[in-house]
């Protein structure tokens, strides 16, 4: 985790939540852009369109099908802090599909977690303070603790053990191939999400 912590960054943020969405008008949005042919961002590239519907239709199946362990339930469900989850993506990322809907559903099991979604090519400002490896990388979750207005975490763009598979991947070939990628979309699928959630749920303030 790398946090930059100081009060231009609030404002940053604050200044943001203009531009965010909740995470329901976002699968709107990325759902009409996908039947209308097209992605968020300046480039409408035929490669990005196809990512972003690509991406709805995962979305879909996960918003279905992801499933949250009564035990973690429970946790999440005692937590009596005010937080914002505050996540930079766009349509066409790959890594973002199997995330956001985990995201979404860890913020729907308590009323004291707002969600809020901005784009990153509409909001570099924020995304330049929360750089992975020097990389605009996305997603990006920014977690804020409402009532003090401080970044207490953040994740992203991968959960620990795609991180892994992505580093040693580059480590030994220099750079991800389209095989790869289909690979670690074979992993996200496997691993249901939980790495994820544990990822995430490591980082609340929990009792």
């Amino acid at each position: 985790m790398q946090t930059t912590q100081d009060t231009n960054t609030i404002d940053i943020i604050n200044e943001s939540l203009s531009r965010s969405w909740s995470y329901e008008i976002y699968r709107e949005k990325v759902h009409e852009l996908a039947m209308n042919g097209k992605t968020t961002g300046e480039v409408q590239s035929e490669a990005l369109i196809n990512y972003t519907q690509l991406n709805d239709r995962r979305m879909n199946r996960w918003d279905k099908t992801l499933k949250i362990p009564a035990a973690i339930q429970e946790s999440i469900g005692q937590l009596n802090k005010n937080l914002l989850f505050l996540v930079i993506t766009e349509s066409w990322c790959g890594d973002a599909s199997p995330s956001l809907p985990v995201i979404n559903k860890i913020a729907q099991l308590n009323p004291n977690i707002e969600l809020r979604i901005v784009l990153r090519d509409e909001n570099l400002d924020l995304m330049n303070r929360f750089l992975t490896n020097n990389a605009r990388s996305i997603p990006k979750l920014i977690i804020v603790d409402h009532d003090t207005e401080e970044v207490i975490a953040d994740w992203g763009p991968r959960p620990s053990m795609a991180t892994k598979l992505v580093e040693d991947y580059k480590t030994l070939h220099g750079m991800l191939t389209p095989e790869f990628k289909q690979d670690l979309q074979v992993w996200y699928n496997k691993d249901k999400g939980q790495n994820t959630l544990s990822d995430i749920v490591g980082l609340l303030p929990l009792k």
